[in-house]
């Protein structure tokens, strides 16, 4: 009996379906609160003494919510979890399949090397055979500073992976291990065990340790050149998918940012539970980990640690064809990435491809030894570790040269797919496209553990390449509406891609609309009623919308166990962030389809603490929101500047006489006060200093946009 008999008869995990009939009942209470908004614009149209062109873009922004809102709850609507049970998998060892680990760096300055290391020792010391194991470094960055790290740590880890094996460590990146002086408590520890950690922890200063057995350890930087496209990350994983193919060809291959260690020594054997079994080879292309952080700030004030989304939308998109690959923390079949589609697989395809080299030259390259390893990886065959790796150095170094990919699929058909920033989504559509299925691994404690954006700039540069990415793949022909209709993307599927993929486009009807608003209190137009006058039925209506969905999101918050300034600081970020970095990120992508510049990968600065000290927010300006001069905080900072602008005309009764004995009402004077508090972070930034003020260069601009708009509001109401 193999693993795959054994999973048929003893599952290996069990697929949970979630229900909350509460929930959902509230997501159609918000739906029908949402439809009356554009519907009103339509049937009162003649009603008012109107602007047809602002009422027009009112109803457009109106119909743009109620649209989104729809395929939000699309994706939530029948949520599933996972349970594995990577216990029944031990009984098979010597069976357990091959895993290649990818770990990424591109700036010893932005990533730390101390950061990558920590994530390399704690691959290196998971749960599984190391003979089936070889861990894979990527340095973008040609920094001599990693190859020495990775030489000292390579050392250590002779010592470190016997140490944790032995004793069960639990915590296996030892800069979490160490951060300590004392031993970790709720155990009673043999004196074998506290002379071990004490040694342990002086060899962390740097001592060498003794030689044993521990998985491959393999160091690339690949050939830049200037003249040669290198397509940043989605570039340096297709260079890791040929060179391990060459030296150890495993079946699986996990990738991690150089920041997200392994905080669960069993997380391979819960992935291989989700991956084996007789119909996941046909059905199952990739298992992706939630990103979860570690040390995070008390109450998230930068709204960026995306329990939410990970609770909610990823275990929703994870009940209709499978969730999203999301850059990190991913276990992948090697020959999904390889292109293959659960039809080839059927249809035995690709034993037909693995036959003709020919032919796999013309997709994956020159090299004939590593066109002979994608054969081997169609057939399924095992390859065993090579006694030395250096035997495939030569070739190695072929298939990482910048010119390898040239007149090949790489990018386009086979390994990550190119043209976006967001490299992880645009690969994970194709793969859904062809009909393949993923799954969700959720293991209690988590897999993996990483560190999020702790400041404003940092942040937002972050969330900026999000938006310009998945913009990107949205007006490309990688959309998710030709794949939906020419290809295997289910309906449901595909609305949870476009409701990603909008992520960043939503940002402009948000900024019409808030510009909308300052317009009606400014001219005090009749034409903005813009929201309903408090005589007319349809005046409670945003109120009862205003009411319920923020009830709606605390619930959700509480039930993640969050605070209620947790859920504050994320509305409040959710606006900011909408306000500048979507901003920029959709200005990127129209300077780009114009032809006047390209869009840019931007490393996030990672920042490692070594204690839970920050969590406990001990650090008084843990958590201000800080700025720099970028033009990223110009939108939202002119944005506040309107509006404050706009309540000062109604305080000091500024406002122009109404037509037609209709002006602004007081819920556009309500709103208007609560988007200014949603955007207190910007609003400090006005009185603060250093780096918590908001530098001089972009209060100019954007004092000198805010006047041009106030004069240019003004001048219609004399028209």
């Amino acid at each position: 009996m193999d693993i795959k008999t054994c999973s048929s008869t003893l599952p290996l995990y069990e697929r949970i379906s979630r229900k909350n009939v509460v929930k959902n009942f509230f997501e159609i209470i918000i739906f029908f609160l949402l439809l009356p908004l554009p519907v009103y614009r339509i049937i009162f149209l003649r009603d008012h003494t109107v602007d047809s062109s602002y009422w027009l873009l009112a109803f457009l922004c109106e119909l743009w919510f109620t649209f989104y809102w729809v395929i939000l709850i699309s994706t939530k609507w029948n949520p599933v979890e996972y349970k594995t049970h990577p216990d029944r998998l031990l009984q098979w060892v010597d069976e357990l399949p091959s895993v290649d680990m990818f770990v990424t760096t591109a700036d010893p300055e932005l990533e730390p090397p101390i950061i990558t290391i920590n994530t390399v020792l704690s691959l290196l010391a998971v749960d599984y055979p190391a003979s089936k194991l070889a861990c894979y470094v990527s340095d973008d960055g040609c920094s001599p500073i990693i190859l020495y790290s990775l030489m000292e740590a390579s050392n250590f880890a002779k010592l470190w992976v016997p140490f944790c094996k032995k004793h069960n460590v639990k915590l296996r990146a030892p800069f979490r291990y160490f951060s300590s002086e004392s031993l970790p408590l709720g155990h009673e520890y043999s004196r074998e065990f506290q002379r071990e950690w004490k040694a342990m922890k002086v060899i962390w200063e740097n001592k060498r340790g003794i030689a044993d057995e521990m998985p491959h350890l393999v160091y690339i930087s690949r050939e830049k050149r200037p003249t040669h496209p290198h397509h940043y990350k989605a570039g340096a994983m297709n260079v890791l998918a040929r060179v391990s193919g060459l030296m150890t060809n495993a079946p699986f291959m996990l990738n991690v940012d150089c920041d997200m260690f392994v905080n669960n020594p069993k997380t391979v054997l819960h992935a291989m539970c989700l991956l084996l079994g007789p119909k996941n080879e046909k059905e199952v292309a990739f298992c992706q980990c939630p990103q979860v952080f570690y040390d995070g700030l008390k109450d998230d004030p930068f709204g960026n640690q995306l329990v939410v989304l990970f609770e909610y939308l990823a275990k929703g998109v994870a009940g209709i064809q499978g969730p999203f690959y999301s850059g990190t923390g991913c276990f992948h079949r090697r020959k999904v990435i390889y292109g293959l589609s659960p039809d080839d697989i059927e249809n035995n395809t690709n034993g037909k491809l693995a036959k003709d080299h020919k032919l796999l030259q013309i997709s994956f390259g020159s090299s004939k030894d590593f066109v002979t390893a994608v054969a081997d990886a169609f057939k399924g065959e095992k390859t065993e570790f090579a006694k030395s790796l250096e035997n495939s150095l030569e070739a190695a170094n072929q298939v990482a040269a910048c010119g390898y990919e040239s007149g090949t699929d790489w990018g386009k058909k086979v390994g990550w797919i190119y043209g976006s920033t967001t490299e992880d989504i645009n690969t994970s559509l194709i793969i859904h496209r062809k009909g393949w299925r993923t799954v969700l691994s959720w293991p209690d404690p988590p897999a993996f553990l990483g560190c999020a954006p702790t400041s404003g700039p940092t942040a937002m540069t972050q969330q900026k390449r999000w938006a310009t990415g998945l913009l990107e793949i949205l007006v490309s022909k990688n959309c998710p509406i030709f794949f939906t209709l020419f290809g295997k993307l289910q309906l449901r599927q595909g609305l949870a891609y476009l409701w990603i993929l909008c992520w960043g486009l939503r940002s402009i009807p948000e900024l019409c609309y808030a510009a909308l608003l300052a317009y009606s209190i400014i001219t005090n137009s009749p034409f903005l009623p813009f929201l309903p006058k408090s005589q007319e039925p349809a005046f409670y209506i945003p109120i009862a919308l205003f009411v319920i969905y923020n009830l709606y999101t605390l619930s959700e918050y509480f039930a993640t166990g969050q605070s209620i300034r947790a859920w504050w600081n994320n509305q409040k970020m959710r606006i900011v962030t909408s306000m500048s970095a979507w901003v920029l990120g959709v200005v990127s992508v129209a300077l780009k389809i114009l032809g006047i510049s390209e869009t840019v990968f931007e490393v996030t600065k990672k920042d490692q603490s070594t204690s839970s000290s920050s969590s406990n927010d001990t650090d008084g300006d843990a958590g201000r929101f800080t700025f720099d001069e970028s033009p990223i905080f110009v939108p939202v900072t002119t944005l506040l500047l309107v509006q404050l602008m706009a309540l000062a005309m109604v305080v000091f009764g500024m406002q122009p006489r109404a037509r037609g004995g209709h002006g602004s009402g007081i819920l556009d004077v309500l709103c208007s006060a609560w988007l200014v508090l949603c955007l207190w972070p910007v609003l400090k930034g006005l009185f603060g200093k250093g780096k918590y003020g908001i530098p001089l260069s972009t209060l100019c601009k954007s004092t000198a946009l805010a006047l041009l708009f106030v004069v240019w509001c003004r001048r219609t109401t004399m028209s």
